[in-house]
């Protein structure tokens, strides 16, 4: 990978502060950000944890989805 001088050279100074080689620094910092835009871009879980503040937002009959009364207008 090819950064600009100063930018390795401030890799290099954070480095040796943390006691890592430069690419030890570098791959850390890439999980880091691959793991936020995940996190942010693409939600993991199941539908359910993704769908759980979702679940109650909508009032309607209790039995809405199993009494076939509630179907008998359906697709017209």
């Amino acid at each position: 990978m090819k950064v600009p001088e100063a930018l390795d050279d401030d890799l290099g100074v954070l480095a040796a502060r943390r006691g890592v080689s430069k690419s030890a620094l570098i791959r850390d910092a890439m999980s880091e950000l691959v793991a936020r835009e995940r996190v942010d871009r693409v939600p993991l879980g199941s539908f359910l944890a993704l769908a759980e503040d979702l679940a109650g937002c909508v009032e309607a009959p209790e039995d809405l989805s199993t009494n076939k009364v509630y179907l008998d207008d359906y697709g017209r």
